[in-house]
């Protein structure tokens, strides 16, 4: 198939498939007569397995170690538990960081009268670049 069935089949666009190609994240394609790209089963099954990495947020280099550990068949399962588990603990700061943030907006749009005056608290913040202090 071509990269544009590829890319109907994976849920990824050609454009990522080609930039997945240029990082060596899948092996380059092999080539038709006429030149276009062209993929199997076996590229559509690893295509998939990196859209589904990304889609639960692993960087590029932590999907190339999961692909390389998935690859092994001599692979300790420990060492992808570690590394999903070192990933659970960027995701949960990257949620605290979050929740933060969204708290600092809250208590700013709840001080803001919201009226037809020009005084903003919100934009009061942003211009001094430092958040409100928690009561």
């Amino acid at each position: 198939m071509n990269i544009g069935q590829a890319a109907r089949k994976s849920g990824l666009s050609a454009k990522m498939i080609r930039y997945y190609e240029s990082i060596d994240l899948i092996s380059p394609a092999g080539r038709s007569a006429n030149g276009y790209r062209h993929y199997g089963e076996e590229d559509l099954h690893r295509l998939a397995f990196i859209k589904r990495s990304r889609d639960m947020g692993f960087s590029l280099e932590e999907v190339s170690k999961l692909l390389t550990l998935w690859q092994d068949r001599q692979r300790a399962s420990a060492d992808v538990k570690a590394l999903a588990g070192a990933h659970i603990d960027a995701l949960n700061r990257k949620i605290e960081e979050l929740v933060g943030l969204r708290d600092t907006l809250q208590e700013l749009v709840n001080s803001c009268q919201g009226n037809d005056r020009p005084d903003c608290p919100i934009l009061k913040d942003l211009e001094s670049g430092c958040a409100l202090k928690s009561h």
